[in-house]
């Protein structure tokens, strides 16, 4: 393809120059990025993605260049190449699991082999026996099997108990006998199974004797491990194009009366003894549910990352993007001015700057928890009975399942937070303006990518039942005298005690009542549903729409617990200085009370706050902060470290030549444009001129 003319290479963007913009923005700030950088990650953290960077920079087969342009199988062939190339260099390096995982992230895109390094693994790890993992396990490590799991099916997503494939098993052979029933059993949007895997962790409906004994996990052969083609009666393949995520061969699974081995069943948890027949439950049920609460725990936390790309483009190119006279400028200063100083844009971009912080240290809280109670599950357990249990461990008795608090908050702050970074990046792009809607911009196509979020590992509105079940039992608990020692039923309790004398929240001035405010709302929305529930006998799914507005309430109370509780720890003032310290307040307040304005109506209706304070909140506080925190904007972004070479975006260039980039990949770069098309409709010729092989042959 032709380069640009030299006299195109010479023009410049008009007006001042995009670096020079940001670097009067960097200047505006007395932020210490590197400081705050290692407070968040650790120097250590740091300067092993550095190390990893360089690595996949300089490897050809991670050039970014054509990401943008190639359809979806070049995509998928593009792919299948770095996540072969990935696992070499995991090798060559000796790399980690956290490692790996940034090299993942660094890359942007999933790889077809995405759930075989994740769940698949995962799920041998965590439900499998020590036999097992030697049967299994060491060959998935080594890649000599490659598996997926399936879970989801064409009928079937989060209701897991409906799902339709059945295992059958065989006690004159001690085998299971695994089948499809209906179209809908049809295993659907199974990463890496669609071309990758040959092998496949399978939940499927158990049954012994007649008697169906629930979902369970199998490990099943799925390919032939030399020829890679689908064994006997197994129908497997791509399920096609999506949204996004069009780098990951989501496949589909069907069978016809497949046997399989009696050691292909997970049986960490549960099993069925061979010489008896006879079905062992697990000593805990709840135990099942650490995998799965682990998960949503990172999803949490990667939630403030994945947001945190979409405001770094976003902040930086409206930073450098000028548009239209400020009307109340001076006269000495008649150019255009910053979108960013616009407060109709930074009132969209600021408080998803904040959440990004918010959600950030409430994910490392999540993960603690997560950690702390894996702990004290060992042993430390009760044994309630499964009579009449509905899924989740939620539905246990608080009092006596220490992973049930742990299991709804995971549940509620997943939802929120996935939903958070998945709107905050339209947001974002919207922010942009029109050059937002290029892919050049990298925010469209990571929002594609991250979408399904929102709905794997549990749809985000299913999720809000489980955790108000959670709540509502709580609440029962705590109205009998017989509350477990928890968060949740000591702010329930501290209602209770406290809702005949009314609540008085100094939200504007003292940062402990703003977090008050936030736990009163979820206690008063939490009995008003009780109340509902129990005492006018309402029905299950006539309140689902409150259930939604109690785990969204919930899951916001506890992001800016978990955020004032970061600030005011020893460690946050011991490593960060009063400056640093004093903004990250001012972010906490913009995100509690942007949030508290945006939900003004529930805090009013639970008297924790007055119209008053709600509108001092919106007139004053909420406006006063955008103002405050606007000159560290960009130094703020700056602190998430991210590497042009990441972002790939034009827009979001650390130094700032936004439209350079722009053009460079638009005319350079871009394969249409060494095609001379035929236009005339007479003309058999669609090409005069196709150069794209020798543009593929540089590259």
């Amino acid at each position: 393809m032709p380069t640009n003319p030299a006299w195109v290479k010479a023009l410049k963007p008009s007006g001042p120059q995009g670096s020079e913009l940001l670097q009067q923005e960097r200047a505006k700030s007395n932020l210490n990025v590197d400081q705050l950088a290692e407070f968040m990650f650790t120097k250590e953290i740091l300067e092993r993605n550095e190390r990893i960077l360089n690595i996949l920079a300089a490897d050809p087969v991670f050039d970014k260049s054509q990401n943008y342009f190639r359809g979806r199988t070049e995509r998928i062939e593009a792919a299948l190449a770095r996540g072969k190339r990935l696992q070499q260099l995991q090798v060559k390096h000796k790399w980690s699991r956290d490692e790996f995982q940034v090299a993942n992230e660094l890359i942007s895109e999933p790889t077809p082999y995405g759930l075989h390094s994740t769940m698949f693994l995962v799920t041998l790890r965590e439900q499998g026996t020590p036999e097992q993992h030697k049967l299994f396990l060491e060959k998935a490590e080594a890649y000599k099997i490659i598996g997926c799991y399936a879970q989801t099916e064409l009928g079937h997503g989060s209701n897991v108990r409906g799902l339709e494939t059945i295992a059958t098993w065989n006690p004159e052979d001690k085998t299971f006998t695994l089948h499809s029933p209906h179209l809908t059993a049809s295993k659907w949007w199974i990463g890496s199974l669609g071309k990758v895997a040959n092998h496949a962790v399978v939940m499927a409906q158990l049954y012994i004797g007649g008697k169906n004994y629930g979902p369970h996990p199998f490990v099943v052969q799925i390919r032939d491990l030399k020829t890679h083609e689908p064994l006997p009666n197994i129908h497997v393949g791509d399920i096609g194009p999506k949204f996004g995520y069009n780098t990951m061969d989501n496949g589909f699974l069907l069978f016809k009366e497949v046997k399989i081995p009696h050691i292909n069943m997970l049986a960490r948890f549960s099993r069925i003894d061979p010489d008896t027949n006879k079905y062992i439950r697990p000593s805990n049920p709840s135990l099942i549910y650490g995998t799965l609460t682990w998960v949503r725990s990172n999803i949490v936390l990667q939630s403030g990352s994945t947001l945190a790309r979409g405001v770094t483009i976003a902040t930086r190119y409206c930073a450098v993007r000028r548009q239209f006279q400020d009307r109340d400028a001076p006269a000495n200063e008649p150019g255009e001015n910053q979108v960013l100083n616009y407060t109709m844009v930074q009132v969209r971009l600021l408080p998803l700057l904040a959440a990004t912080y918010a959600l950030h240290f409430t994910g490392k809280g999540m993960i603690s928890l997560y950690e702390e109670n894996q702990k004290r599950m060992n042993g430390n357990v009760g044994k309630p009975s499964d009579a009449n249990r509905a899924p989740g461990p939620e539905e246990l008795n608080p009092g006596t399942d220490l992973l049930a608090d742990l299991h709804a908050t995971s549940c509620a702050l997943k939802a929120l937070a996935s939903t958070t970074a998945a709107e905050g990046l339209e947001v974002c792009r919207r922010a942009c303006g029109g050059h937002g809607y290029s892919s050049f911009s990298g925010i469209g196509s990571w929002y594609a990518d991250y979408l399904p979020t929102v709905t794997w590992e549990g749809d985000n509105y299913m999720l809000t039942q489980q955790v108000s079940r959670y709540l509502l039992k709580s609440a029962r608990s705590v109205l009998k005298g017989k509350a477990a020692g928890n968060d949740t039923t000591r702010f329930l309790t501290e209602f209770v005690r406290r809702r005949d004398i009314g609540a008085a929240f100094d939200v504007i001035g003292n940062d402990q009542d703003l977090v008050d405010a936030f736990s009163w709302r979820v206690a008063f929305l939490t009995f008003e549903a009780l109340r509902h529930r129990d005492e006018d006998k309402q029905s299950w799914n006539s309140l689902l729409v409150d259930f939604w507005r109690l785990s969204t309430a919930h899951a916001q109370y506890i992001i800016v617990k978990n955020f004032h509780e970061a600030l005011n720890d020893s460690k946050t003032t011991a490593q960060l200085d009063p400056d640093t310290v004093s903004l990250l307040h001012k972010l906490f307040r913009l995100y509690a009370l942007h949030t508290l304005e945006r939900e003004a109506s529930e805090f009013y209706s639970s008297a924790a706050v007055t119209v008053r304070q709600i509108t001092l909140a919106r007139t004053k506080a909420v406006m006063k902060l955008l103002e405050e925190v606007r000159p560290h904007a960009v130094r703020l972004v700056d602190a998430w470290k991210f590497p042009d070479w990441q972002l790939d975006s034009s827009l979001g260039r650390y130094d700032g030549n936004v439209y350079e980039d722009m053009f460079h990949r638009a005319s350079e770069v871009n394969p249409l444009n060494s095609i001379v098309f035929d236009p005339y409709p007479d003309s058999k010729v669609l090409f005069k001129k196709d150069e794209r092989e020798n543009l593929r042959s540089k590259l």
